[in-house]
């Protein structure tokens, strides 16, 4: 069955402070080429049946009216995806 990604970050112009710890904790590891983490949602929704442009329209608009919060938060990519990447839980 295909598989729909959702993925969620917070708006840029916002604090991101999980990102913020995660980042100094790099830093306190000695991984000073990170300058900077975000971390976000992703959203796998699997489909019975087949996926087309219309299908991701309306996922897009699933995941601006539940998925998100609108206020603090950016829906950044809807895809659907490969049968690989899923099976073997990689992420994009």
């Amino acid at each position: 069955m295909p598989t729909i990604v959702v993925e969620v970050m917070p708006k840029a112009e916002l604090l991101d402070p999980q990102g913020k710890a995660v980042a100094g904790a790099l830093a306190r590891l000695g991984k000073s080429e990170f300058t900077g983490v975000r971390i976000g949602k992703r959203f796998e929704l699997t489909v019975d049946g087949p996926v087309d442009e219309a299908l991701l329209a309306e996922v897009r608009e699933i995941a601006e009216d539940l998925l998100a919060n609108t206020v603090i938060e950016d829906v950044v990519s809807v895809h659907q995806a490969d049968v690989e990447t899923v099976a073997a839980g990689e992420t994009h």
